[in-house]
């Protein structure tokens, strides 16, 4: 039985599987990716900048059929899934946009002797991009958009659970005109991926996923000498210091945990309130947690729909129950029906507890009490993780002082809104290594190479 398939988290029926890709297949897919490269890469980049137009075009087109699919694969409400959609074709814009200034020879002047010199990017080969089933358009979006556009080639292994959107994808980009063979979709295995990982002519790969497949991968890819760009796991702070409107404040650490009915490495998971706040922020935020009910992913007026899987809830529920099992405080929540997580929230955490270390994937959220900023940050940077961190405080020198001390790969302050197409994306320590997006996200899988005329 292939492991791609839609199995719907609303009902845990199977609607469709899909078959796996054969091994003869696999070796060809790759090989054409590799064919591929010579004429793509020698297009002119205005050319391949306007085929990325026409796939943000055809996104906006198509996205209400779109965003239904994924809500049938994941269970993401339709509005979000819409709103997803949306957002990864103007990632496909913004590239475009910006080919020219991306592309562009970078000069350096010679400090001795005469003559010029310059920087020159290009594409380096067939890539090899393995995707995560949280945001389906989004994901594939930041890692083929910039890579397109430099001339890469791209071969795509999508999450198990999310073969229908992958096929959705592979025909938006046929029918913008990207080259058939310089974008292919693996509906593969694990072990079949490490021959592609092996193989020489794919020269490097992107993840998004755990901790331990990024280690399996990392661990392969430099085995075989290819670049990796990793995006893990996190468990991001929400440090909470001073507020002029707790009910505002309140209101956007909601947001922040719940976006993706708490399904995205970069939600805030762990909140770090001062003292002389803590009461207050934690009846706030229960109360605003509680009137969240999850609900029909495809009805317009749900906000928070089931988890991925049975899996998913079966091993949040897991998370939880030991959780108060090593002492924690259960203030809301902790109930599973099926594939739907009551919005939780937990306090009284102690250090030497597995929640303590844990990444909570779905709608759980932490809340701890500090009695100083020094405590704040200690505990802040007291996780394997290293992703993104929110900071909240009226005082703009404490602000600047927090931000320099937490170990992350992105800090806000005094907003929850500071993600877009420009900014970089990409954490430390244990949520990985590389950026996405923004310029950053165009100089991974580069060849940035040297032109010394003397």
């Amino acid at each position: 039985m292939s492991s791609y398939a839609v199995v719907n988290p609303v009902s845990n029926e199977t609607v469709r599987q899909y078959p796996t890709i054969t091994d003869d297949d696999l070796v060809k897919a790759i090989g054409l990716a590799h064919g591929a490269h010579d004429e793509w890469r020698r297009r002119p980049v205005a050319d391949r900048a306007a085929i990325l137009k026409q796939i943000a075009t055809i996104h906006r087109e198509r996205a209400e059929d779109l965003g239904a699919i994924i809500t049938r694969e994941m269970g993401k409400p339709l509005q979000s899934a819409v709103g997803e959609v949306q957002f990864a074709a103007s990632i496909y814009d913004y590239y475009a946009d910006a080919a020219e200034s991306l592309v562009a020879d970078e000069p350096i002047a010679p400090l001795g002797g005469s003559g010029t010199a310059v920087i020159r990017r290009s594409s380096v080969g067939a890539l090899l991009g393995i995707m995560p089933w949280n945001y389906p358009y989004y994901q594939v979006a930041r890692f083929s958009a910039p890579n397109l556009l430099l001339g890469n080639t791209i071969l795509l292994k999508p999450a198990p659970q999310c073969p229908a959107s992958a096929e959705a994808i592979a025909r938006v980009f046929r029918d913008a005109g990207v080259p058939a063979d310089a974008y292919g979709t693996l509906f593969a295995t694990n072990e079949q991926i490490e021959t592609v990982i092996a193989d020489p002519r794919v020269r490097g790969v992107s993840l998004t996923g755990s901790g331990a497949a990024g280690a399996a991968v990392a661990e392969l890819a430099g085995r075989h000498l290819k670049k990796v760009v990793l995006e893990l796991g996190g468990s991001d702070p929400f440090i909470v210091m001073s507020t002029t409107d707790m009910d505002s404040l309140v209101a956007r650490a909601v947001a922040a945990r719940m976006g993706n009915t708490g399904q995205a490495c970069n939600n805030a998971k762990r909140f770090i309130v001062a003292d002389d706040l803590y009461e207050e922020f934690v009846e706030k935020f229960c109360a605003a947690m509680s009137a969240i009910t999850p609900g029909d992913p495809l009805d317009d007026a749900t906000t928070a729909g089931p988890l991925s899987s049975l899996r998913a809830a079966q091993r949040l529920e897991s998370q939880v129950t030991r959780a108060v099992e090593q002492g924690a405080t259960l203030r809301i929540g902790g109930q599973r029906d099926g594939s739907y997580f009551a919005p939780t929230v937990l306090t009284d955490i102690a250090p030497e507890s597995d929640a303590y270390r844990e990444e909570f994937f779905g709608p759980v959220a932490q809340i701890y009490r500090v009695a100083s900023e020094s405590d704040a940050v200690t505990l802040a940077n007291d996780t394997d993780y290293g992703l993104g961190s929110y900071v909240f405080t009226t005082d703009t020198r404490q602000a600047e002082r927090l931000a320099d001390q937490i170990e992350a790969g992105m800090v806000f302050v005094n907003t929850t809104d500071g993600e877009g197409v420009e900014m970089p994306f990409g954490g430390v320590k244990n949520s990985g290594f590389g950026r996405e997006l923004g310029r950053l996200g165009a100089d991974e899988f580069v060849n940035k190479k040297l032109i010394r005329i003397g």
